[in-house]
């Protein structure tokens, strides 16, 4: 990237200057209209094959709308009985306005005891979690003295198992907090610039293979922050329609103009990309300065894993510039732990900005953005989350250090590798015994996020607390996070969890699916006889 100056900002120059429709060539570009409606397919992966996006049946379809139909109806009722006096209003100044407070306060209130559990170990393949009870129906919780212990942990992102509190493993990190203690007190361009900073940066290069990279000390900050640096006004950013909120609100931080395409559809994407070359900027149709593709790996919410190598082929053709977000696929795919690039064999330097995060995978907290030297050195100046905010944690920077060279075999063991194989496998296993069950599940089968689609709000409270009255901790997303139709409950697979803990999870799961009647799925699977024999266990490129 070159620089350029203009109104006294300096950005990387990603120049769509002089570019006529005329002056794209179709360079190979194969159309194949799928049966997904995906569109052109550029030697689609056969793993994009493994992914499920099943409907379910009309009838669960009508019978969520009229689940949320009811809850409604009775929670303008309850409104009506406040306010004349027969029901106790809580007198809180609200935090949102019209619908948003109404659905906070009769929706979500009814059902809060949920989320934000108090959990009292640490959050590994299981952990021990303080009983509350609410005497006014969630308004306010108590804590009842006592502990639910060994709950097995199925909604944390601790893919690789780094989240431990093992001695041996941790004795690094004790002595860099011994040595520099645990808060810096400064920003990187002050007094917080040490030298175990520079350190992992240089081994998140080394381990991505790319020029450079940097660091932060937030995962949301490192999208919400940055971007903002990379483009601005007059500049487009294609945004895949299920991205997380740090990318959002970077994305409007920025003040570019942003166009939203279907998830994963190369079709949509395209057509968004010859508009944007064909028509310009609104009204005055001059070229954008820069065109910028927003992906992530592997989405947290469906499990699905990006379309990585149409994506690339995309860019090239229409000379735009790609984003993309690792925070759930870096350590968690691929033969080695490097994502999605090495899941599809892709070159990492076809990635314009790679980005990911140390908050999953690693164990810790923070994240990363690296790609070229030029783009690394220009956001040391022109970061927020670089000039103002708080250099990472010293322990935690070490935390990741000790993280990455087990996985990259640096610390003299196989014990990296053996963590990721085991990761795989347990994915693939958990993902078929729940298609036998006749769950339905979204994602990809390499993605270590398994959404279970439940529905309808009744069920998504149920399946919670069953779940937690068998031990068993899991997390259930709903509507406004989730479709109105689509509610569901995210298993997170981690390499920590034995064979008998997710049988006993399957066990369960079974179960509840059985007795609140979870399972809509039409399709029939079969298990695949050896596939998850260790011995004979290999990972796909």
């Amino acid at each position: 990237m070159t620089r350029t100056a203009a109104d006294g900002n300096v950005k990387p120059h990603l120049n769509q200057n002089g570019l006529k429709c005329e002056d794209i060539k179709k360079n190979g570009f194969h159309y194949k209209t799928e049966k997904n409606g995906t569109g052109p397919a550029i030697g689609v992966a056969s793993r994009h094959k493994l992914e499920s996006f099943e409907q379910a049946p009309m009838y669960v379809a009508v019978m969520t709308y009229v689940g949320f139909g009811i809850v409604t109806l009775f929670g303008y009722l309850r409104d009506f009985l406040r306010a004349v006096g027969l029901e106790k209003c809580h007198d809180f100044v609200p935090l949102y306005q019209d619908f948003e407070n109404f659905y906070t306060r009769n929706l979500y209130m009814r059902v809060r005891d949920n989320w934000n559990r108090p959990i009292c170990s640490l959050p590994g393949p299981v952990f021990d979690l303080m009983e509350r009870v609410s005497d006014d129906y969630n308004w306010t919780f108590r804590l009842t003295g006592k502990t639910i212990h060994s709950v097995i942990n199925m909604g944390s992102y601790n893919y690789l198992g780094f989240a431990e509190n093992n001695a041996d493993f941790l004795k690094t990190v004790a002595d860099k907090m011994h040595q520099y203690g645990v808060g810096v007190c400064s920003t990187r361009q002050e007094m917080g610039n040490l030298s175990i900073h520079e350190d992992l940066e240089q081994l998140v290069a080394s381990f991505l293979r790319v020029e450079s990279s940097m660091i932060f000390g937030m995962g949301f900050a490192t999208n919400s922050m940055n971007i903002p640096a990379l483009v601005g006004k007059g500049c487009l950013i294609l945004s895949d329609e299920l991205n997380h909120t740090s990318l959002i609100l970077g994305a409007r931080l920025s003040g570019a103009t942003i166009r939203v395409f279907k998830h994963n559809n190369m079709h949509s994407l395209e057509k968004m990309l010859r508009e944007a070359i064909c028509s310009g900027q609104p009204r005055t149709h001059r070229p954008w300065k820069k065109i910028l593709i927003m992906v992530e790996g592997i989405y947290s919410m469906e499990g699905s894993v990006v379309r990585l190598p149409e994506i690339i082929a995309l860019k090239n053709k229409y000379k735009a510039y790609l984003y993309l977000d690792e925070a759930h696929s870096i350590g968690a795919v691929g033969r080695t732990g490097r994502g999605v690039t090495e899941l599809f064999d892709v070159n990492p330097a076809d990635v314009d900005v790679m980005m990911g995060t140390f908050t999953k995978s690693f164990g810790a907290a923070g994240g990363y953005i690296a790609g070229k030297k030029e783009l690394v050195d220009y956001l040391r100046s022109h970061s927020h989350s670089r000039v103002y905010a708080s250099a990472m944690s010293p322990p935690v920077t070490e935390q990741i250090i000790r993280a990455m060279k087990c996985i990259m075999g640096q610390d003299g063991s196989s014990e990296g590798i053996r963590r990721i194989r085991q990761l795989a496998e347990n994915t693939r296993y958990f993902r078929a015994k729940l298609k036998e069950m006749g769950f339905i599940i979204y994602g990809n089968d390499d993605s270590p996020v398994v959404p279970i689609l439940l529905y309808m709000p009744g069920k998504v409270v149920a399946f919670s607390r069953e779940m937690l009255q068998r031990k068993i901790g899991v997390v259930v997303v709903g509507f406004p996070a989730t479709p109105i139709t689509e509610a569901r409950a995210r298993f997170c697979v981690s390499a920590a969890h034995t064979r008998a803990m997710l049988n006993q999870v399957l066990h369960h799961l079974n179960e509840v699916g059985d007795a609140l009647c979870l399972k809509f799925s039409r399709r029939k699977y079969s298990s695949p006889p050896d596939l998850y024999d260790e011995t004979d266990f290999e990972l796909d490129s």
